[in-house]
């Protein structure tokens, strides 16, 4: 039997790659519109951060989600992600 390959993501906190299924999902769609992907399945330019506040902290304040993504990213939208996070 062969062995199922797991995809492996880098987390834009910690820089350490992770499954895709540990990680958190923020997409850019083509529209510009920059939102939560939970499925992990919306189309669009997507970057990771780990289900870890401190991978969340480390990500924010080195702006390493805006580069990943090409564009600004509201904080109404840093506070949903923070939300999610804890809420895991």
């Amino acid at each position: 039997m062969k062995v199922k390959k797991i995809p492996q993501r880098m987390c834009t906190g910690c820089m350490e790659m992770k499954p895709k299924k540990e990680l958190l999902r923020i997409v850019h769609s083509k529209e510009g519109e920059i939102s939560i992907d939970l499925i992990g399945k919306k189309p669009g330019r997507g970057a990771y951060v780990c289900m870890n506040i401190e991978c969340f902290e480390k990500s924010y304040k080195t702006k390493r989600l805006e580069r990943n993504l090409g564009g600004k990213i509201s904080e109404e939208i840093y506070a949903k992600l923070k939300d999610e996070i804890n809420h895991e």
